[in-house]
């Protein structure tokens, strides 16, 4: 089988225009077969103050009403993933722009109010995305740049996590491809200790995970990129990694310098 990257690009990097278009040159030299997955970084956010809307999380999560589903179909769906696709066509790299609404790519259903209502949050429907419609992308040597946004089949558009929407593609594609989802952003991996880099843990299964947590080695904030690392891992996905966006082309091959996840 092929070799499939699966890159999800997010965190403070897209909010750095050097470092973004950095990590942009080393994603379009990268000669294999590929797909972008991205998140929307702090400008929606900031578009929306300027509109009047104002971001409300709950736990660091974003509510998406009315206003603010609009406010992020046209900054993720829009402005991010175009400006994306155009600067990777100015390095030769033949980007696609897309959203999970674009050929039914992504379904989703809008998450059920809990204890929280976060409005219009998709939760994605696995079985729901068809690995040869993907497939029929990358055999003509199109490169999928996908923004953080689901459809639910009835007209309406989904806010959707990044992490996830990668995590859940990368167990899609895993029957037809060998695949390697990275996650890319600004610390060197997963660390020990937060705010030292050279804590960084290069390998994590299942037992030494279950250790880290126990002993508290770990930021909150970390945890749902390794939840859904090791969702991918138990439903067929080769390997994961999490890592610094300045590494990807290492991290790429099996040297790494991030946190591997097999």
């Amino acid at each position: 089988m092929d070799t499939l990257f699966i890159i999800k690009i997010g965190g403070n990097i897209i909010d750095d225009d050097k470092a973004f278009h950095s990590f942009l040159r080393d994603f379009a030299s990268l000669d294999a077969k590929k797909i972008l997955v991205h998140g929307g970084g702090k400008i929606a956010t900031k578009i929306g103050e300027l509109m009047g809307i104002k971001a409300n999380y709950v736990d660091g999560r974003r509510i998406t009403d009315v206003a603010s589903i609009d406010l992020v179909t046209m900054v993720y769906g829009g402005l991010v993933n175009k400006q994306i696709v155009a600067d990777l066509q100015s390095m030769h790299c033949n980007a696609i722009g897309l959203t999970g609404a674009d050929a039914d790519l992504i379904p989703a259903e809008k998450r059920p109010i809990g204890k929280i209502d976060f409005g219009f949050v998709g939760d994605i429907k696995s079985s729901g995305i068809v690995p040869s419609k993907w497939q029929l992308l990358l055999e003509h040597e199109l490169v999928p740049v996908l923004a953080p946004l689901t459809h639910d089949g009835k007209g309406q558009m989904l806010n959707t996590n990044a992490d996830t929407i990668a995590s859940a593609l990368a167990i899609a594609l895993s029957y037809n491809y060998q695949v390697r989802l990275i996650y890319c952003f600004e610390k060197q991996g997963v660390l020990e200790n937060v705010d030292d880099d050279s804590t960084v843990i290069h390998m994590i299964n299942t037992a030494r995970y279950a250790q880290l947590l126990s002993d508290k080695r770990l930021a909150d904030g970390i945890l749902p990129k390794i939840d859904n690392a090791f969702a991918a891992i138990d439903n067929g996905v080769k390997e994961v990694l999490i890592g610094y966006a300045k590494d990807l082309l290492q991290n790429c091959t099996q040297d790494v310098k991030g946190t591997l996840f097999k």
